[in-house]
């Protein structure tokens, strides 16, 4: 399958209001020239993205604010964005997660995160295949989920179970596409220096963490490359291989006893 070929194209970036979304979004406009359809829930953020992309990157930009947990507002983006034809591409990147002790997880807080993570995602994704299974149609679809979805995170119990879902539903509904002109890809990154990872809970945890820009442009890669499945970082690709010969609860609880000291000592700061 070819390379995607974006210039002039029109490409879905949900969650660009911050973080790898804002930065996939970035690279998109000054590296590609695609023109973005930017969505998320903060209205003035994606203004102030817009305005800076048409003005730097000479590119067009539709803002569209939306809460993609609530399902009806995902699939009105959808709706939006395919309704003239032209949608070549779509990064579905929007996500939520909590660290702490799952026990400590609200009920309402924990059913944000999976009509985040996982509904919101199913919904748009279920639109978009229908969309570019059209005869002809060229396409990528992008879901971003995690390593967290190949290998749990003790004290990120809900986020890595949502990951997980995404993995799977990803890499399964990749073979069921009936258009060679359109792929999906799984993009799988570890942990990213972002607004998410800000908090002081990750502070013993930021030496690990992949700069954004980095993350945006190996996820990008992914993306028009149409890769099947993709982790960012020549030592995570390793790691990820390598701890497939490993004790699932080894790799488990090694993980925990270093989430726990960082949430820890966040706790007693």
């Amino acid at each position: 399958m070819k390379q995607l070929q974006l210039n002039g194209k029109w490409v879905l970036v949900t969650g660009a209001s911050s973080g790898l979304g804002q930065e996939m979004a970035r690279q998109l406009a000054h590296n590609f020239k695609a023109n973005l359809i930017i969505a998320a829930r903060r209205a003035d953020k994606l203004d102030q993205l817009k305005t800076e992309l048409e003005t730097s990157a000479g590119i067009k930009v539709k803002v569209i604010t939306a809460d993609l947990s609530i399902p009806e507002e995902a699939d009105r983006v959808i709706a939006e964005c395919i309704a003239g034809g032209d949608l070549s591409g779509a990064l579905l990147n929007a996500g939520v997660t909590y660290f702490g002790r799952h026990t400590q997880l609200p009920w309402d807080s924990f059913e944000s995160i999976l009509k985040t993570n996982v509904i919101g995602v199913v919904r748009m994704t279920n639109s978009l295949v229908t969309y570019f299974e059209q005869p002809g149609k060229e396409g990528s679809l992008m879901l971003v989920s995690s390593m967290a979805g190949y290998f749990p995170v003790p004290y990120q119990a809900a986020y890595s179970a949502t990951k997980a879902f995404i993995t799977a539903f990803g890499s399964a509904l990749h073979y069921e596409l009936t258009n060679p002109n359109f792929s999906i890809t799984v993009f799988a990154p570890g942990g990213i220096a972002t607004e998410m990872t800000d908090g002081n809970k990750f502070n013993e945890l930021k030496s690990w963490l992949m700069p954004v820009s980095q993350a945006a442009k190996e996820g990008i890669h992914a993306f028009v490359s149409r890769k099947y499945n993709y982790v960012p970082g020549f030592l995570n690709r390793v790691g990820s291989v390598m701890m497939n010969f490993l004790p699932k609860r080894f790799l488990t609880g090694n993980m925990s006893k270093v989430y726990l000291k960082s949430l820890v000592k966040a706790e007693t700061e």
